[in-house]
């Protein structure tokens, strides 16, 4: 299936990921981390078409390219030193959350507009062992569900969703995203159904950021992706909700108070109105770059 994911501050990534590189550069390597439609790595490769990609995504179905410039590696970012060994590069890609693809065709339960089994696992193929948002609203207690749907989705109805997922699942256990929708919808007020965020948005975000442990997953991958860069490389990081921004910013700030790199750009990036109208998920995508000292 070809890929629908469209990305998101594509140009103002790669120019400033790649101001100073020179068309025909033999020796450029990227470390794309969140591979996804591949639009960043597609991009790179058109204008330097001597790139070496080395692309990352835990989800086996990013991968449908056949570039041999492109080395993917079905694995989490967290884990990239593992792949790069003590291999150095001259930049760092990281695309946050989700990609339409996911959203759309993934049939994970990421999505609250289809009826799907309550995975929310980047994995496509989830093992036994691995946590999903069915374990976590079925098992879970009421009182830590309330804390990470609010802590990672910044729900204000955060108590109240929780106890009626616990009375919910007393009767029979929630398996299917449209059951969980149909929970949430019963536990906030009805003007609240009305607002612009859909009222299930909030408490998808949190169930999949728990799943799939992003924030601290993302610590990590931060810390290894600097190690990773060569000296006078770039790292650059697209990020969706405001949790994700605050690490990236925290990471950022914390490097250059340390001396060890250069802000790029001091307040985030952000898409133009053009690009919002054509991809309305570029509304909340915030972009910083730095450069290694």
């Amino acid at each position: 299936m070809d890929s629908i994911h469209r990305t998101v501050l594509l140009n103002e990534t790669i120019d400033g990921l790649l101001v100073s590189q020179k068309v025909g550069d033999e020796k450029l390597v990227i470390l794309d981390c969140t591979f996804g439609g591949g639009g960043h790595s597609a991009e790179i490769l058109k204008k330097f078409p001597k790139a070496k990609i080395i692309a990352l995504d835990e989800d086996k179905s990013a991968w449908r390219e056949n570039d041999v410039r492109i080395f993917f590696h079905n694995e989490n970012f967290s884990n990239l030193d593992k792949i790069l060994k003590n291999e150095k590069v001259d930049g760092v890609i990281f695309d946050l959350g989700l990609s339409s693809d996911q959203l759309e065709n993934s049939g994970r339960g990421f999505s609250f507009m289809k009826d799907e089994p309550l995975l929310m696992t980047m994995k496509e193929n989830p093992s036994l062992e691995d946590v999903t948002a069915e374990d976590i609203v079925n098992t879970w207690s009421e009182e830590n569900l309330a804390d990470i749907i609010y802590g990672y989705g910044e729900e204000k109805y955060s108590r109240r969703i929780a106890r009626r997922i616990a009375k919910a699942r007393k009767k029979a256990k929630i398996k299917t995203t449209f059951d969980l929708v149909k929970i949430i919808e019963k536990a906030v007020p009805e003007a609240y159904k009305r607002g612009k965020i859909h009222f299930a948005t909030r408490t998808f975000q949190a169930l999949r950021i728990a799943v799939n442990d992003e924030l601290r997953v993302l610590q990590t991958g931060l810390e290894k992706g600097f190690n990773a860069l060569k000296a006078g490389g770039r790292m650059a990081v697209i990020s969706f909700h405001s949790l994700e921004d605050r690490i990236v910013k925290k990471f950022y700030k914390e490097k250059e108070k340390e001396g060890r790199v250069i802000l790029i750009n001091k307040k985030p990036i952000i898409a133009s109105q053009e690009e919002i109208k054509n991809n309305p998920r570029a509304r909340s995508a915030k972009l910083r770059i730095f450069k290694k000292i």
